[in-house]
């Protein structure tokens, strides 16, 4: 009888034994907490692959490149992920070539912004505080000082430089400017009209006097304006649009979830972290703040102003 019930008991231990050991080769078992906690930080904490992000020519195109390297840089350490930045020569060629260059994403300014959105099926996540503390901008229609230009009437016949038709800035807020003060047709207003590419260089064709009114945005014009006394001292803002979104962060919505919620996350919490804050100077930014479809009203209102239909806008930059 006692053998009996030794038997039993070592056969009990073995079993025990057996089931402590499998345990063991099968962490994710158990408690189902350590193993999968173990497995989520690691997938939370790198990633692989790589995302092609689109770059619109805001400035000169080296200037671009300088300043968005550094983001890139960090955003590779801190997740895995390989960033492949490229900037486009034309503001339209974003929306045109998204799907012949297989981008996943862009930096979209808040005109093709919203084109993307009614065409691309782009999901916004994040868009960059200014050092103001703002995380949008304006359009300014500016001219030289002693141009003698003070008003709308004294425009006729001069020379306009825009920057590019898939502008906010650059040219949507100055054509629904137009409408509004009777001017329907501007090409027949103006002497002459042309699209610069950029807009610093909007800006330095009217210091030279290339043009006799520009229209720019404002955070690259009050940049340059701290950098240039020239630009205070003979350039005058004659109107402003109302506020938009700044150039936001915007991936195609079938990118993984994981990869997107990690960005995102990443972004929004890099002025709390020391190399973070100093990518972000780099940047010439504070911080980043969530993004999304309704921060873009103001643009599909002023685009119907402009009456530029956007979900069909067929970009022609001439």
């Amino acid at each position: 009888m006692k053998s009996g019930m030794i038997n039993m008991h070592c056969c009990k231990i073995k079993i025990y034994c057996f089931i402590i050991f499998s345990i063991s080769l099968f962490p994710g078992c158990g408690d189902g907490k350590s193993g999968s906690m173990e497995s989520g930080r690691k997938n939370e904490s790198m990633l692989t692959g790589e995302l092609k992000i689109g770059l619109i020519p805001e400035q000169n195109i080296l200037v671009q490149k300088k300043r968005y390297k550094p983001l890139g840089d960090y955003i590779e350490k801190k997740t895995g992920l390989k960033i492949n930045f490229i900037i486009l020569p034309r503001y339209g060629n974003i929306i045109d070539n998204f799907s012949n260059l297989k981008l996943d994403g862009a930096f979209w300014g808040s005109f093709t912004g919203a084109i993307a959105i009614k065409r691309l099926s782009i999901e916004h996540l994040v868009r960059p505080v200014n050092p103001d503390g703002t995380s949008t901008y304006k359009g300014y229609i500016f001219v030289r000082k002693d141009s003698n230009i003070k008003s709308i009437s004294d425009m006729r016949n001069k020379t306009i430089a825009f920057v590019d038709r898939a502008t906010t800035a650059g040219y949507m807020y100055p054509i629904a400017y137009f409408k509004d003060n009777g001017i329907e047709n501007f090409k027949s207003f103006f002497k002459e009209y042309y699209f610069t590419g950029s807009h610093d260089a909007v800006i330095h064709a009217i210091l030279k006097g290339e043009a006799d009114i520009g229209c720019v945005k404002n955070t690259i014009y009050d940049m340059l304006a701290r950098k240039e006394s020239r630009i205070k001292g003979e350039l005058l803002v004659l109107a402003e649009s109302s506020d938009v979104p700044s150039n936001g962060l915007g991936l195609r919505k079938d990118i993984d979830v994981m990869i997107k919620n990690r960005l995102k996350n990443l972004l929004l919490q890099m002025d709390r972290e020391p190399d973070g804050i100093q990518v972000l100077k780099e940047f010439r930014d504070i911080k980043f703040i969530e993004n999304n479809e309704n921060d873009y009203k103001p643009v599909f209102e002023m685009a119907a102003k402009a009456d530029i239909d956007l979900a069909n806008y067929e970009y022609v930059n001439k």
